[in-house]
């Protein structure tokens, strides 16, 4: 798979998602992502760092239409901490981490997104506040998700040889077998 194959099917990965979320605009995304199962590899042994800029290609102007805040989880040599813009991290009030993602320690995609941003930090975790998440080559991201997670199901969708998943979150549903969670059902009974 060469590289624009990899931006293109990054791309269809991210509208597939929102396609399928009820995410508000402004909302936190979390990426994970292993450039070694893009590629065909193990977790962990051929990051890349091309593979990896050809991901955010994919995905930046996408989540640039609905104003989204991407975070890009780091692996586990850095405790899963995640690239994040400082702006974003003083807004969600994410607690900044002293550590720099590099190939090796951090993974390509945590690397390439923390070198592409203007005034980087890297934060411990999101807090449950991520909407949306994205899972290329399973690496787990689920942590990072705003309960209730709502899984996505992309079907034969890859990037490269990795498998996807992903999901949003919607709040939590309280009541009982009366209980209505559609706001047109209210209208109804006013009438």
């Amino acid at each position: 798979m060469n590289v624009a194959e990899i931006t293109a099917a990054s791309r269809r990965a991210l509208e597939h998602l929102l396609e399928s979320s009820p995410a508000p605009d402004g909302a936190l995304l979390v990426l994970g992502g292993s450039t070694s199962a893009i590629r065909g590899l193990r977790i962990g042994k051929g990051g890349d760092l091309e593979v990896a800029f050809a991901v955010l290609e994919g995905l930046l102007p996408v989540a640039a239409t609905r104003n989204l805040t991407l975070a890009v989880q780091g692996c586990e040599h850095v405790n899963r901490a995640l690239a994040v813009p400082a702006a974003a991290a003083t807004r969600f009030g994410l607690e900044e981490v002293s550590v720099v993602p590099v190939p090796g320690a951090g993974g390509a995609l945590a690397s390439a997104y923390y070198s592409l941003l203007d005034e980087p930090v890297m934060v411990a975790d999101l807090g449950g506040q991520a909407r949306l998440g994205l899972d290329i080559g399973g690496v787990l991201i689920g942590m990072h998700l705003r309960r209730v997670a709502v899984p996505v199901w992309f079907g034969e969708l890859t990037i490269g040889a990795a498998r996807l998943t992903g999901g949003y979150s919607r709040p939590p549903r309280v009541g009982g077998e009366r209980a209505v969670y559609d706001r047109s059902r209210l209208e109804e009974l006013l009438g």
